[in-house]
């Protein structure tokens, strides 16, 4: 009986009540995204880091991995460290670099590079840094797995040889090492710009090509830690051991990287208050509007002994079915709206390609939903109150009168 009451009061005015129902839309997927937005981008970091199960990442002391282009020194004892640990199941061995596509001059001698790609050097049978898409992996002599942007850049494709280049000395103008690479397989890679051209050989190729084989260095070791072992725990013993690296959990990561993106989590909470905020006064004019002008009808409600609560649960639920109504409209907007943002915001300099700002959970919609049909309740709350409260006959004469 209440609600049908309560969808004819609303019916009665359809364009006031689809305006409203329309504003309350927009706020709703506004504060769904802003939900998304400041725990979207801890969760979408967690598992962009954990999409390989490895949990845990040594780098040069006081860097993030690749965070400079500093790297570690006497890698077979670090590696012989890692190893050595029986909770630690996996390692992946990484090597960062710059690798440059040769071209040939118009006279049949060399030029400088087609393109330049951050190159990995890494063991394919344990790496955790690219899903191979099409091809096969490099596993041995002068072999690359390629992104599709290195594709592009260099206009190669799968089965291509390329000419090949590393360790350049800009003083006396030349590679330290070069060779003929055979492009076997194309890779999504986890950790790289979208954009940026990369790819991926054996390690020992880089490190031959760059002129490190005695050298014995890496830019990052990843681990993974055995099911049920402590994570910390591990971190903690291979940082004792190892006091020239720094060890990172991915529990670590997180927090450094919450703080680079914090700037994100304040902006995503104040545009959250202020869409709530105004779904809220959106509902709160509409309901006052519309009690006031049933003033007459609410006091001979009363005058035949219709209680003050039966009226103002009445009220409160025309103000519910508002911000529902609105609300579960906005949630579509506001996945469509957040799928276009981050599009946007992917385009971010610097940026992995896997990363996302926006990552949608139930439970931010249950909360967003939540929030907003609190905030019709609390909407209709006061001017029902209020207009069930005002003296039933005073309030008869004066329709009467007026």
């Amino acid at each position: 009986m209440r609600l049908a009451l309560a969808a004819a009061t609303l019916l009665r005015h359809r364009t006031r009540t689809l305006l409203a129902v329309l504003g309350v839309a927009v706020s709703a997927a506004l504060l769904l995204d802003m939900v998304m937005l400041a725990g979207g981008m801890r969760e979408s970091f967690r598992d962009l880091l954990l999409v390989r199960g490895y949990q845990l990442r040594l780098s040069p002391k006081g860097t993030l991995p690749f965070d400079s282009d500093a790297t570690m020194e006497r890698a077979a004892a670090l590696l012989a460290a890692v190893r050595a640990d029986p909770r630690i199941v996996a390692v992946s061995p990484i090597l960062g670099g710059q690798l440059h596509v040769l071209g040939a001059a118009p006279d049949g001698g060399e030029s400088g590079p087609a393109a330049t790609a951050f190159a990995m050097g890494l063991d394919a049978r344990v790496q955790g840094d690219y899903e191979l898409v099409r091809g096969r992996h490099a596993v041995a002599g002068a072999e690359l797995v390629a992104s599709p942007a290195f594709l592009r850049a260099t206009g190669a494709r799968v089965g291509d040889t390329l000419d090949v280049a590393a360790g350049f000395d800009p003083q006396l103008r030349q590679y330290a090492g070069r060779r003929r690479a055979v492009v076997v397989g194309e890779g999504r890679f986890f950790y790289t710009p979208g954009e940026q051209p990369v790819a991926a050989l054996p390690l020992a190729t880089l490190q031959a090509m760059r002129g490190e084989e005695g050298r014995d260095r890496l830019s990052l070791v990843m681990a993974r830690v055995a099911d049920g072992a402590d994570v910390e725990q591990v971190r903690a013993e291979l940082q004792r051991r190892v006091p020239r690296v720094s060890a990172i959990s991915t529990a670590t990561a997180l927090a450094q990287v919450e703080q680079r993106l914090s700037y994100f989590r304040q902006l995503a909470f104040i545009l959250g208050a202020i869409s709530l905020a105004i779904g809220f006064l959106l509902v709160t004019t509409l309901v006052t509007v519309s009690v006031n002008e049933r003033v007459g009808e609410i006091a001979v409600l009363r005058a035949i002994g219709v209680s003050r609560a039966h009226v103002v649960q009445q009220i409160v639920l025309e103000g519910s079915a508002l911000s529902l109504a609105g609300a579960a409209l906005g949630l579509a907007l506001g996945l469509v709206t957040a799928r276009y943002l981050n599009a946007i915001l992917g385009d971010f300099p610097g940026l992995p390609a896997a990363f996302a700002f926006f990552v949608f959970r139930p439970i931010d919609a249950w909360r967003a939903l939540g929030l907003l049909v609190l905030s019709g309740v609390l909407a209709g709350v006061y001017p029902s109150w209020r207009a069930a409260s005002l003296p039933i006959a005073t309030t008869l004469r004066e329709e009467a009168v007026g």
